[in-house]
């Protein structure tokens, strides 16, 4: 530990489990206060406490960033509790709809681009008036290759982060005067609760026989470095740490 993040305030979407957990905790551990955001209450009290044992402050708001109604009371409290953040972390997404186009449901495949896009605008949108007051930041959006390139399948995914890379370039573009930076975050394959079916650390390489299957863990190091570049760092740059082309 360097208490890289010493004084700071960050808050992480998703942060209940998975890439968010691992992210927030490692955050804690340089030093910063949390504020941890996802639906599910009894997950985020376990993360807050393992970040309480690390003597540090956080905050748990249960809230579906899908609903612009639950994050604007989200930033309300974050906003009370602190008045300002140094860092934001988009990380909730997901994707449930792998059917062909012609084949998927409609209302899944709509639920799927809010979930991977929609919430990442509203979040944001909410916050970035905090980082504004606080002098600058840096927002790191969780993306994925599959917002790069194209399959006959799961449509909504690639849709969906497809259009958090465009957002990503656009807002690097209108706050980089405010001293944030926006960068998106490329994982490559990761095994968590979501995945769950699909892939195990170390096992069989999906998308490519050169990929590797990640764990959590193995994004903290990343995610750490974008969160400490300096104002002039760079912004509305794609980071990965896949193992293909994107």
């Amino acid at each position: 530990m360097t208490n890289q993040l010493a004084g700071k305030i960050a808050v992480v979407t998703g942060g209940g489990r998975g890439i968010g957990k691992s992210i927030a905790i490692a955050y804690a551990r340089e030093g910063a206060d949390l504020c941890l955001v996802a639906r599910t209450k009894e997950q985020l009290d376990e993360v807050a406490g393992e970040i309480q044992d690390l003597s540090r402050n956080v905050l748990t708001i249960p809230t579906d960033v899908t609903d612009r109604a639950q994050v604007q009371a989200m930033a309300g409290q974050i906003k009370e509790a602190h008045g300002k953040i140094n860092i934001l972390v988009n990380n909730a997404g997901g994707g449930i709809e792998r059917n062909q186009i012609l084949d998927s449901d409609p209302e899944v495949w709509i639920k799927d681009v809010a979930t991977n896009l929609i919430s990442v605008y509203l979040v944001t949108h909410a916050l970035l008036p905090l980082m504004i007051q606080a002098g600058g930041g840096h927002i790191i959006n969780t993306g994925s290759g599959m917002g790069h390139q194209s399959t006959p399948t799961n449509s909504a995914y690639h849709v969906g982060k497809a259009g958090l890379w465009m957002f990503t370039r656009c807002l690097a573009e209108e706050v980089w005067e405010h001293g944030i930076n926006v960068n998106e975050l490329i994982p490559g394959p990761v095994a968590t609760y979501l995945t769950r079916n699909q892939m195990t650390v170390g096992g069989p390489p999906p998308f490519a026989p050169s990929e590797y299957v990640k764990g959590p863990d193995d994004i903290v190091p990343l995610a750490l470095f974008l969160a400490t570049q300096p104002s002039h760092g760079p912004t509305g740059q794609t980071f990965s740490i896949a193992r293909r082309p994107l």
